[in-house]
């Protein structure tokens, strides 16, 4: 679903052949598989072992003859690993002239706070004048899918005694660049629709983001599946597909 913003930010750095990328919260390494594929020097950390292990098969070395452009040069070997940005720093001491959070922030209290860390550590491996790309969903009433979220914060509420979820602030990216100790220089809005082939296999991609799990902890599975099909009624069109428009954006900062 967020290819459009990958592809986006890609295009405005020209990600290519001298690019050094660190990817934070990598995931299962579709954004990495990208960067790769314009010729990257990728490697992606993440501290859910399953995410990783799926990136490592996405990302498993091509044979001799498949390269970026199909003239027979292999993509350079990529690194994924589980846990901190700690252990990210390349064995031959070369610096990264990219570093890239592209899991959006701005849906849930407190979803940034993990990444400021994360932020700080990845930029002491990083050269000087080196961009740092983050990214996070669009004001509410650009995004569909945020009116889905708001189901795991009611019922998260259950389970921490507050709402987890809160609108997206049109500061968000620039507030965390600064507590991170980066100069903004420039961002863009992606349009990012989220598109189902029916309501069952919505719910199921939209359980998969990760958002709901403390609503499952809250509740339970079936009140949690329930509650996103009831709030996912305004987006099935007549054919049973699912659309749901979005808006995410994305803030280039610079190491200072």
């Amino acid at each position: 679903m967020l290819v459009p913003l990958y592809e986006a930010v890609y295009e405005r750095l020209e990600v290519g052949t001298g690019t050094r990328l660190l990817g934070l919260g990598c995931g299962s390494g579709l954004a990495l598989l990208m960067a790769a594929t314009r010729g990257a020097r990728v490697t992606g950390v993440d501290t859910d072992r399953a995410r990783v292990d799926l990136a490592r098969e996405r990302l498993a070395p091509e044979p001799p003859g498949h390269g970026p452009g199909g003239h027979g040069a292999a993509r350079p070997e990529p690194r994924l690993l589980y846990g901190s940005p700690d252990i990210a720093a390349d064995p031959a001491g070369t610096a990264y002239n990219l570093v890239t959070a592209l899991q959006p922030i701005g849906c849930t209290a407190g979803d940034s706070d993990g990444l400021v860390p994360s932020l700080t550590a990845a930029v002491r491996m990083a050269e000087r004048g080196g961009a740092v790309v983050l990214t996070g969903w669009g004001p509410p009433e650009r995004c569909a899918t945020t009116a889905v979220f708001r189901v795991a914060g009611r019922l998260t509420e259950r389970l921490r005694g507050r709402d987890a979820w809160r609108p997206a602030l049109r500061d968000d990216l620039e507030e965390m660049a600064a507590r991170a100790g980066l100069r903004p220089d420039g961002s863009g809005r992606v349009s990012c629709p989220f598109g189902y082939a029916d309501t069952d296999s919505a719910v199921r991609g939209l359980l998969s983001t990760g958002l709901f799990d403390a609503a499952v902890r809250a509740a339970d599975q079936a009140t949690v599946e329930k509650e996103i099909t009831e709030a996912l009624h305004s987006y099935v069109r007549p054919d049973g597909t699912v659309w749901m428009p979005n808006v995410f954006r994305y803030l280039v900062a610079r190491i200072p």
